[in-house]
């Protein structure tokens, strides 16, 4: 048998081995060469995210409009003068302003009656046509709550008339949602000789406060000389699952309280330490809003107190009577 030859096999592997090193992509004269690098790629980064706007400004050059308005007589006719019906995106700043922080800024701290509650402006939104104001169980400089509270001073004042909230009240322990006015201007001191209207305030609804709003005047003379007087009532069905209507008629003589179009209350005497009847209540009131937690009337929120819990508020109206 024949054998292969020994040179032919070697010329074989010199040639697969040239093969193998051109298919390695070898150039040059050495082998070691690495290829070109890649050019740089430029990347642009993104724009900073902007901040989050704002839910709700406050502006500092509002335009104030006073009604004068005519007494509402019983079963007389009225006119529309103003109204916020919360259908818009948000709060319109021309028409409210928000009160922030804890009444510090007025030394006021716990807004004069030890709540609890830190304000913020964000605790108020309008939501389906309607202003929703929470107040939840939350840490805000130093303080266990926050809610909102908001008013039209400065944008908004009426003397005499009719104003309405069709409203839906938070109920819980600790809670005090109130819907009332104050005085544009001091005219005859400071609070609470310049007067207080509370249209509907309650407390601790659905538990000690049972089913019970309040109507009150707050006159006489600077605190702590002030008075005050008032009505309760007991709202039929359920102030915190429905909706009801709180209305308050005035005139220079008479002030009324209304739910639901049933009166229940009226005052026509009232003084101040520096004027003559009517006064204070002859002078341009402003519209307030607001949920506080805890004070010295409703007491602290209980363990048991749920948050967040909600005031709605379906519209405001303020109406005149005919000329």
């Amino acid at each position: 048998m024949s054998r292969p030859s020994p040179s032919v096999s070697n010329f074989a592997v010199w040639l697969l081995l040239g093969a193998l090193l051109s298919g390695c992509g070898g150039s040059g004269s050495s082998g070691d060469t690495d290829s070109p690098a890649p050019p740089p790629i430029s990347v642009t980064p993104p724009p900073p995210t902007p901040p989050p706007e704002p839910i709700n400004v406050n502006i500092d050059d509002p335009v104030l409009t006073v009604e004068f308005n005519e007494p509402i007589t019983p079963g007389g006719t009225s006119t529309l003068v103003w109204s916020d019906e919360f259908d818009d995106e948000r709060l319109d700043p021309r028409r409210w302003f928000f009160e922030t922080g804890d009444g510090g800024q007025y030394s006021l701290a716990g807004w004069g009656n030890d709540e609890l509650q830190w304000y913020l402006t964000d605790s108020a939104l309008l939501e389906n046509g309607r202003l929703v104001i929470t107040a939840r169980r939350e840490s805000q400089n130093g303080y266990d709550y926050t809610s909102a509270r908001l008013h039209t001073r400065s944008r908004f004042a009426f003397r005499y008339g009719r104003i309405e909230a069709r409203l839906r009240l938070p109920g819980g322990q600790g809670l005090w949602p109130a819907f009332w006015l104050l005085p544009q201007e001091d005219t005859y001191g400071t609070w609470a000789a310049s007067g207080e209207i509370d249209i509907m305030e309650a407390i601790n609804l659905g538990g000690t406060g049972g089913n019970t709003v309040f109507g009150t005047l707050h006159y006489g003379g600077e605190s702590p000389d002030n008075v005050f007087s008032g009505n309760e009532y007991v709202v039929p069905g359920s102030a915190t699952d429905e909706f009801h209507l709180y209305a308050l008629e005035w005139d220079p003589t008479e002030i009324r309280w209304y739910v639901d179009d049933v009166l229940y209350a009226m005052q026509n005497f009232w003084h101040t330490a520096s004027a003559d009847y009517p006064a204070p209540f002859d002078q341009p009131f402003y519209i307030l809003l607001n949920v506080a937690v805890g004070g010295r009337f409703p007491g602290a929120p209980s363990p048991g107190t749920v948050f967040p819990v909600t005031m709605e508020v379906d519209y405001v109206r303020v109406y005149s009577g005919a000329n």
